[in-house]
């Protein structure tokens, strides 16, 4: 797909200083640019590279003064960062604006679909599904009976949504996200061993949620998990049955969260954090990275450690810590001295 420097000033309403009909048909950084991309000039530390990139069309503000001759056309633009930015938007807008039903796939006759969907190939539709307008799902996705998938999400390739999940609109799930399997709920026998408890519930994902790839979310044992709108989860987060993520919240990789906790909205939840089961955390809550959580948490905390205490208190017990060696020698000898007296 190419553009040429007039269209893409005429999307950013930039002004071009050069050729306008010269083509680029990808986006490079200012220091790797060549012949046919884009590239954009915003953080004065990079300015250099302008006399050099071989890209084709460089964004830059309406105030640049180019101090030596140039060989890329210029598009000015009252913020060059932002327009880039836009300008991404646009570039994955046109990319990913699929429509049809390809084959092979398999829909059932009781499913219902709207207007302008994007079902790729080998994807499976099961009993009663009802997919909203303007959804994308992309090929070897498997959607169970009865999910409801609202208008405008995207779900990308190998993604599977078990039976009775509800998303809701403009969510993006991303590939090898698991929504809905079983709960890890047994109990144990009179000889030791374990019996599986049935999960009955369903995973409800509220609208503008962001599903990080390889991220799982558990089916409730009774009732709903609940991730409520706004929501943005990174890879590889696992989410256990019962659990209910307030509005707004974000959650790094590789964080787990055990059965029916409960966190508020607006939090920030760093990567590799371990949150106990059970539990109330309030709104507004920041974990740092690897943090573990075993407690309920008030709101407006900000807590680090395993187990995690005040973020302020941890970094003073931190500089005791790192110099307990030398604090213990310090110690021994003043006992020492004690001794001889």
């Amino acid at each position: 797909m190419k553009f040429t420097a007039a269209q893409i000033a005429g999307i950013l309403n930039g002004t071009v200083d050069g050729d306008e009909g010269i083509e680029v048909s990808k986006l490079a950084k200012i220091e790797e640019g060549s012949k046919g991309s884009l590239t954009f000039l915003a953080n004065p530390k990079y300015t250099h590279y302008i006399y050099s990139t071989q890209a084709s069309i460089t964004i830059v503000n309406n105030d640049f003064v180019a101090s030596q001759d140039l060989s890329t056309t210029l598009i000015r633009v009252e913020n060059a960062y932002k327009a880039f930015s836009q300008l991404l938007e646009y570039y994955n807008q046109v990319k990913m604006n699929k429509t049809g039903i390809e084959n092979p796939v398999f829909i059932s006759e009781t499913a219902k679909y709207g207007e302008n969907i994007y079902l790729g190939a080998f994807s499976y539709i099961g009993e009663n599904v009802k997919i909203g307008d303007n959804v994308k799902i992309y090929p070897n996705v498997y959607i169970g009976d009865n999910v409801k998938v609202g208008d405008n999400s995207v779900i990308f390739t190998g993604a599977k949504l078990y039976s009775e999940t509800v998303v809701g609109k403009s969510c993006v799930i991303n590939s090898g996200v698991v929504i809905g399997a079983d709960g890890f709920g047994f109990t144990p026998n009179e000889k030791g061993e374990y019996n599986k408890v049935p999960q009955t519930g369903n995973v409800i994902l509220e609208d503008n949620v962001d599903v990080g790839p390889g991220t799982t979310i558990d089916r409730a044992t009774l009732g709903s998990t609940l991730i409520k709108k706004g929501v943005k989860l990174d890879n590889q987060i696992q989410i256990a049955h019962n659990v209910i993520i307030g509005e707004n919240t974000v959650i790094a990789a590789q964080t787990g969260i055990a059965g029916s906790t409960k966190i508020g909205k607006n939090c920030i939840i760093g990567g590799q954090v371990g949150i106990a089961g059970h539990i109330t955390i309030g709104d507004n809550v920041k974990i740092q990275a690897q943090s573990g959580i075993g407690r309920n948490v008030k709101d407006n905390e900000t807590l680090q450690g395993s187990p995690a205490f005040g973020y302020g208190d941890f970094n003073k017990s931190y500089v005791y810590f790192k110099n307990l060696p030398k604090i213990m020698e310090r110690f021994n000898i003043v006992e020492k001295k004690l001794d001889n007296e």
